[in-house]
């Protein structure tokens, strides 16, 4: 019997996104995915809805944000958002809006991507704005919310990065000597961290769940 569950996914061209969105779209949990974004994907599916959105204008496809569970991938970095302040915007101001209007349609679920060393009151930027986005979404009334925390994200993006290029090359040659207290820093494939978003929405359970890099990995 096919569930009547609807999913909604924000971010799914980005690389945890697109993992999540094909897995949502081959799960018999959902019968309808919807995809929002800014601009089409190239992706063909009878569950596929997809929503072309203006994230600095959220509120006016509201009554198009109806979903059971919310699967939240948004994210960026400085420098391809060209500025602190924007970057803060991806990160922060579309995150909290797109939970605000699917709770405001009773949404029963929020999994969000945000990211290892995440919190609110640390000097780091970047970690400070995945911090404040967290005790954010945290305060949303939702019967459950999912906050996954990978470490560096292994896969293949549309976009080339060089930093991260350098540093998932390292990961992988070296990946092995991250044991003992190094082993929650260990990089994370972006299709492990979809996989866990998917079993933690069938679970169905309630409340605020964190869910560790290292606890993620476990599950592949």
């Amino acid at each position: 019997m096919v569930s009547a569950k609807v999913a909604l996914i924000a971010g799914a061209s980005g690389l945890v996104g697109s993992h999540c969105l094909q897995l949502l779209l081959q799960s018999p949990r959902y019968s309808r995915v919807i995809a929002m974004g800014r601009s089409p994907l190239p992706v063909q599916h009878p569950k596929l809805q997809q929503l072309i959105v203006d994230f600095d204008h959220l509120e006016k496809h509201r009554h198009s944000l109806v979903a059971d569970d919310v699967f939240c991938c948004l994210g960026t970095t400085i420098k391809k958002a060209g500025s602190k302040e924007n970057f803060y915007k991806v990160d922060y101001t579309y995150v909290m809006k797109l939970a605000k209007l699917t709770a405001s349609h009773f949404a029963t679920q929020f999994l969000v991507v945000s990211a290892l060393g995440a919190d609110a009151q640390s000097r780091i930027f970047y970690n400070r704005v995945k911090g404040e986005m967290e005790e954010t979404v945290k305060a949303m009334p939702f019967t459950a919310v999912h906050i996954f925390q990978p470490s560096l994200l292994l896969g293949d993006r549309q976009e080339f990065r060089l930093g991260e290029k350098v540093a998932a090359g390292f990961a992988k040659v070296f990946g092995f000597l991250m044991q003992g207290p190094l082993k929650p820093y260990r990089a994370i494939e972006a299709k492990t961290v979809a996989k866990a978003m998917l079993e933690a929405a069938k679970q169905d359970g309630g409340g605020v769940l964190v869910h560790s890099s290292e606890q993620m990995q476990q599950l592949h």
